[in-house]
């Protein structure tokens, strides 16, 4: 089962901490491979922290945690993931003359791994 989602690539400040302790420590590993699904999309899924899930976009494809995001911090149908090797890899790489290739507005098929 998959459905269709937006994914908003950002920073978060608990990664910002964490790139100044390194970036293969737990902090900041923990931001870029946890995605954040808002909670309504959590318990319609029946997706609970720590269950994976497979991330496809038009560019590549990645497994990662999930995890609720805080109160009404992220509407429902929006997913949210730090920066890192994860939403690099599905981004593309045209950058429209800007030299950052599209991060925001992502469209992507979250597919559930863990379902039984």
């Amino acid at each position: 089962m998959s459905d269709t989602f937006i994914l908003i690539p950002g920073r978060t400040s608990a990664q910002g901490c964490g790139i100044s302790e390194g970036k293969f420590q737990e902090k900041y590993q923990t931001q870029i491979n946890t995605l954040q699904v808002a909670p309504g999309d959590m318990q319609r899924l029946g997706l609970t922290a720590g269950d994976r899930v497979r991330l496809t976009s038009d560019h590549g494809q990645a497994e990662v945690a999930v995890a609720a995001a805080k109160g009404d911090e992220l509407p429902e149908g929006l997913l949210f993931i730090a920066y890192g090797d994860i939403s690099s890899r599905l981004m593309g790489g045209d950058t429209h003359g800007s030299g950052m290739p599209t991060s925001k507005g992502l469209d992507v098929q979250m597919t559930l791994l863990n379902v039984l």
